[in-house]
This record gives structure tokens, C-alpha cells and sequence, in this order.
């Protein structure tokens, strides 16, 4: 039994061993695919730089159902606007708002002689009502004198004399409530006030200068409801009719913004081949402003199918975009023109259906870069 525990114990540094250098081998091992695996990808990604290959995927252009358009360009107009001008002579001895204000209905904006004017109506007040006094007085004098006259116990002209004061009283009395209208009407007219709840657009005044009755001071408008006044050839007369949708674009803003038809004018202008329209524009926020340029298109009825491109792989400036196409394994820059968007899909006018366009990784792209295409999009 010794003997055998003795043999035993003397195998073990052998098993060790073996052991040891399995493991070591296992390690080498997975070292070496590691190593492998990162050259070939270190090769590959020289073999790309050398041969000029840029990564891209690319989208085929394809035929889109679009609805008719009308194309337009106008300028967006607040639909409550109003320029506000002096109607009497004056100094401006206040300005109550800055360019930018928001005001409400019957707001104060500026006020021209103003101590002088209140002092002309306080003075018109108290005119008036000492002569409501001396009215009073004169009419209780006349009712008294003819109440005499009745008894004989005044004379006829004593009575008469009484009217005629009190007549002479109440023309005073209507005399200074006029004058007191009048100070009261010259001071609501040195006084500019909002017509409406809006913002101030223009201040054309500052405190101490001279205004003249027809002299602009203010530019008011209420940007929460817009509107777009558009001029359409005339032969378009038989496909449009208010209600219709649009869509429109306004330089500095990456979205598009939606209108509805609300106008087609009666008659073509004088010119006979201009038909003008209006189109409202909702603006609850506030965002747009009046005065903005925009470019857009009313929505017919019935869809036409055409080619077009995923809006998301396209960058325009106004209705221009540079795209990149694959010729057999190259880029060719082309300049495109592109319609609204509709559903995600923009038409585009330039290229044949089936063109193959570099979607992403196109900002790695230039004019004769070879291309390493990973997927095709829209096929």
C-alpha cells in the first residue's frame, strides 16, 4: 500500500505539467485567430484607403403617387395689421411700448401734450359745472317768476326778464358741455391706442419730437393669424377653389408649414393672366412673422406618380439639391430640383427612375470618389 501511494505521489508534477501546457497552448491560440483576424481587418481597411473606396449605401430613385401642385410665392401679412398715425398736431410727451411689445386692445402707445390737454378738459369740467349751477339757479328764478306772474304779484317784464336769464343760463350750459366734448375729443386724439391685441412691428416716435395729423407712429400686427397673398396664372382658374390645402416653405426654418385656401379673387387682374389668391395661415405660437417670404404649393385633387427620393437623404436650398449617383462605382455630383414634401417623399426633377443615389455617408462623398456600396435602399 505504501509503495503505491509513494508511485502515486510521484506522477503528479508529470500531470501538472501536461496540464499546464494544454493551457498555454489554448491561449497561444485564441492570441493568434485574435491576431489573424485584426490583420486581415488592418489589411482590409489599407486596401480600401489605397483603392479609395468610401463606405456608402445607396437609394434608388422611384416612382411616388403625388397629388397636382400649384406652385406660388408671396409674402406672409398678419391678417389684423394696421398703421397707426397721428390725427392731430403735437409734441410727444409719451411713449409707453418698446418694438417687440405685446399690447391689448385699447392700449396706451403714445400721447402728444398730454398736461396741456388734461388741464383744457379739467378747465372745460369745472366751466361746466358752474354753468350747470348758474343753469339751476336761473331756471328755479324763471319758475318762480312765472308762478308770481300767475298771482299778479310780478310784472310781465319781470317774468319775461326771468326766462330770458335762464334761457341765456342753459345756452352757457350747452356751450361749456360742448367745449368740454371738444377737450375731451383733442385729448383722445394726442393719444395713439391699439386697435386690436398685438405686437408692436414699428415705432417711428421718440419723446420730445413734433407730430404732424397724418404722420405715422406706429406698425401694429397680430402674428396669430397670417396670410399669403399669391398670384396664379390664370389658366389655373378651373383647378383651384378655397378650401384647398398647401404646404410652404420659409427660409430659416427646416420644417414645412401648412395653409389652407381661403380666397380666389373674382376676376384676373388687369394684366388678364394673373388670378390672385389668399391663403390663411394659422400661427398660434407665434413663430412666423409677418413680413417673411414664402415659397410653397397648393395641393390639387388626384395623385400622379413621378420620381422622387426619401426627403430625409436630401438637402435643399430653396427648391435645389446636390445629390451624388453611382455611374459604376463612382460619384457624379448632380444638381436636382425638388417639389414639397409629401409623406416623407420629395418629387424630383433630373433624374430617371431606378438612379441610384448615395444615401448615407454622402457627406464623405465628393465628385469621382469610388464608392463601396453596403446596401441598396428603395429596390
Amino acid at each position: 500500500m505504501m509503495n503505491r501511494t509513494v508511485k502515486g505521489d510521484a506522477m503528479n508534477p508529470t500531470r501538472t505539467y501536461v496540464y499546464t501546457a494544454l493551457a498555454l497552448a489554448l491561449a497561444a491560440g485564441a492570441i493568434g485567430y485574435h491576431r489573424v483576424q485584426r490583420n486581415h481587418e488592418l489589411a482590409k481597411q489599407r486596401g480600401q484607403k489605397v483603392e479609395g473606396l468610401v463606405p456608402v449605401t445607396l437609394a434608388a430613385v422611384e416612382n411616388h403617387p403625388f397629388r397636382a401642385t400649384l406652385p406660388f410665392t408671396g409674402t406672409l401679412l398678419a391678417v389684423n395689421r394696421a398703421e397707426l398715425k397721428a390725427e392731430v398736431a403735437g409734441r410727444i410727451t409719451r411713449v409707453a411700448v418698446q418694438e417687440g411689445d405685446r399690447v391689448g386692445a385699447g392700449a396706451l402707445l403714445s400721447a402728444q401734450d398730454e398736461d396741456e390737454l388734461l388741464l383744457a378738459v379739467q378747465a372745460a369740467e369745472a366751466q361746466l359745472a358752474q354753468a350747470q349751477v348758474q343753469a339751476a339757479q336761473a331756471k328755479r328764478d324763471n319758475d318762480r317768476a312765472q308762478s308770481l306772474l300767475e298771482k299778479r304779484s310780478v310784472t310781465k317784464q319781470s317774468a319775461q326778464l326771468a326766462e330770458t336769464q335762464y334761457n341765456a343760463a342753459m345756452a352757457v350750459a350747452r356751450a361749456a358741455e360742448s367745449n368740454l366734448g371738444l377737450a375731451r375729443t383733442r385729448l383722445k386724439k394726442s393719444r395713439l391706442t391699439a386697435p386690436f391685441a398685438g405686437e408692436v412691428a414699428q415705432r417711428m416716435v421718440q419723446p420730445g419730437e413734433m407730430l404732424s395729423p397724418g404722420q405715422t407712429a406706429f406698425n401694429l400686427v397680430d402674428n396669430r393669424k397670417l396670410e399669403i397673398v399669391a398670384d396664379l396664372p390664370s389658366e389655373m382658374v378651373a383647378h383651384i377653389k378655397p378650401g384647398m390645402k398647401a404646404t410652404f416653405r420659409v427660409p430659416g426654418f427646416e420644417a414645412p408649414f401648412q395653409a389652407t385656401l381661403a380666397q380666389v379673387s373674382g376676376s384676373v387682374l388687369q394684366d388678364g393672366r394673373t388670378l390672385r389668391v389668399r391663403l390663411e395661415v394659422p400661427n398660434p405660437d407665434g413663430r412666423l412673422k409677418s413680413g417673411l417670404f414664402a415659397e410653397g404649393e397648393i395641393l390639387g385633387e388626384g395623385e400622379v406618380p413621378r420620381p422622387a427620393l426619401p426627403s430625409a437623404i436630401l438637402t435643399t436650398v430653396g427648391r435645389d439639391a446636390d445629390v451624388y449617383i453611382n455611374e459604376n462605382g463612382v460619384a457624379r455630383r448632380r444638381r436636382v430640383t425638388v417639389g414639397q414634401d409629401q409623406g416623407g417623399w420629395r418629387p424630383v426633377d433630373g433624374l430617371a427612375t431606378g438612379t441610384q443615389v448615395v444615401a448615407q455617408g454622402r457627406d464623405l462623398v465628393a465628385d469621382g470618389s469610388r464608392l463601396q456600396p453596403a446596401a441598396a435602399k428603395g429596390n
